[in-house]
């Protein structure tokens, strides 16, 4: 059964929530707030495939859920709701761990379509490293990303990404040194129907050289090609 854990606050937003995803075929959890739905995701040892947070909540604010249900797995897809005013309250959730956010008011149309995206995308995640946890892989210099159980390590040490940020480099690595636009990757990565812009794109290589450059203020590999968008750049 596809499993989702809901965090909304305001309850007629809840329901309408929960009636869309059960129709859709999901086993929802509802929260009325952060504490509750960490409580949840606890006592079910984690046995969730997306996580639809609001972000102000009592107790336990969405960024706080966030970052606790993220540190709890890097394969959980999370998506925050945001008023339509709160521009930065979207770069943070997606600092904090968020796959994409949905901004107030939204059509069910919409939230099913965000949904079933990260949905598919955990199933195919999980589908790998559970079925195949060896084989092959791409080595760019210092770097080495494996397919099979969708790893990236850097000098052997390995770099914890979330299921989108895997994406992502997996792209650059199949393009090194290539430009990519944002909106090849904002296609590759989120699907052509996604319904957002292109920002969640750079919040994500701002997320990412965090993790893999060795000075995240002056990058050396996910490179800014200047009105365009990213490229992953090796030594050669």
């Amino acid at each position: 059964m596809k499993k989702v854990l809901v965090a909304e606050d305001e309850e007629s937003i809840r329901s309408f929530i929960v009636i869309n995803l059960t129709r859709s075929g999901y086993d929802v959890k509802q929260a009325s707030n952060g504490a509750e739905a960490l409580k949840l995701f606890d006592a079910s040892n984690g046995d969730f495939d997306v996580a639809v947070l609001d972000i102000m909540m009592p107790e336990m604010d969405g960024f706080t859920l966030c970052k606790e249900l993220r540190e709890r797995s890097n394969d959980l897809g999370i998506i925050m709701l945001s008023a339509k005013t709160q521009e930065m309250d979207k770069v943070n959730g997606l600092f904090n761990g968020a796959d994409d956010y949905v901004t107030k008011p939204f059509s069910p149309s919409e939230l099913m379509a965000r949904v079933d995206a990260i949905y598919r995308r955990v199933e195919m995640t999980r589908g790998v490293k559970k079925n195949d946890v060896t084989g092959d892989s791409v080595t760019l210099d210092n770097f080495e990303l494996n397919l099979r159980n969708r790893t990236l390590s850097k000098n052997g040490k390995n770099i914890d990404l979330t299921q989108v940020e895997f994406q992502i480099i997996e792209y650059f690595f199949k393009n090194p040194n290539a430009a990519l636009s944002r909106s090849d990757i904002l296609k590759q990565v989120w699907g052509a129907n996604y319904y957002g812009d292109e920002k969640i794109v750079d919040v994500n290589i701002r997320r990412l050289r965090m993790k893999i450059e060795d000075n995240p203020s002056s990058p050396t590999r996910l490179a800014t090609v200047w009105g365009h968008g990213y490229k992953w750049t090796t030594d050669d």
